[in-house]
């Protein structure tokens, strides 16, 4: 602890899941600084609070307001930003039950530790359904969900999937809805209306117009009573870094989108 500059601002911290509460517990940070935790220690809340400090789950598309009053932020799982931005207009009308979720992420989302499926020579030409029903973000999601939906349940059953690829999610949500195609739209449009980095799109959109970029894309087709939400983003930005320099602009009550101005691997 004595080897700690506490002349900061702001703390990142980008350790391992489980050795973000140990550091806290085993180290005095001064109160007035920031915290910006991108591990899953203190999503849920069940588990945000660690001695005075009180953490908030800082997904901006859900709870902007908030964020920009605390003080200490649990960044959001990558997987669960991309659910999340698919899913959010519709819980604000409470219109979610069921949502059948398939995901495909890069292999720099598969964390900090080394294994066969983490190596790239494994990945590629492959692919791999993983975690199925049971990945560790759907507990986040829930809470979040349940944020906009009250005491209506939106069960997510997701199934995950490691790809062939480097960095990026590409998510498909599928929901049942009597609204027709371009109310979907319009509620999409209008509840993203003044976010900087969510974007409604009528055309297809893919990977490579997010990646290197805070972005989330989202486009929707409808079949009878189904629609599809597709959402894209980079799991290292929007789904990681990218998001915890937008956190910190709202709580420093900076322009949000400041140092997060960059260009898609677009060509």
């Amino acid at each position: 602890a004595s080897e700690l500059n506490q002349n900061i601002d702001v703390l990142f911290l980008c350790v391992g899941h489980g050795d973000a509460k140990k550091f806290l517990a085993a180290n005095a940070i001064n109160a007035n600084i920031k915290i910006i935790d991108l591990s899953q220690d203190f999503r849920l809340a069940a588990t945000a609070n660690i001695d005075d400090r009180k953490f908030v789950y800082g997904l901006p598309e859900l709870q902007r307001e908030t964020i920009k009053l605390a003080s200490n932020i649990a960044n959001p799982g990558c997987f669960a930003t991309a659910i999340q931005l698919g899913l959010l207009p519709l819980a604000s009308k409470g219109l979610l039950n069921d949502v059948y979720t398939t995901g495909i992420t890069g292999s720099t989302g598969a964390g900090q530790g080394l294994s066969t499926t983490s190596h790239f020579s494994w990945r590629a030409n492959n692919i791999q359904a993983y975690k199925t029903l049971q990945h560790q973000h759907l507990n986040e999601i829930g809470e979040s969900l349940a944020i906009l939906q009250g005491n209506q349940n939106a069960h997510v059953h997701f199934v995950p999937w490691r790809g062939d690829f480097t960095r990026g999610i590409f998510v498909t949500s599928v929901v049942s809805t009597e609204l027709t195609l371009d109310a979907v739209y319009d509620l999409y449009t209008s509840y993203y209306a003044g976010h900087a980095f969510t974007h409604v799109s009528k055309n297809n959109i893919d990977l490579k117009q997010v990646v290197n970029t805070n972005k989330c894309l989202i486009h929707i087709e409808q079949q009878g009573n189904k629609i599809a939400i597709h959402a894209v983003i980079d799991n290292l930005l929007k789904g990681a870094v990218g998001q915890a320099v937008q956190n910190m602009n709202l709580i420093f009550g900076i322009e949000e989108a400041s140092g997060l101005q960059l260009k898609a691997n677009y060509f």
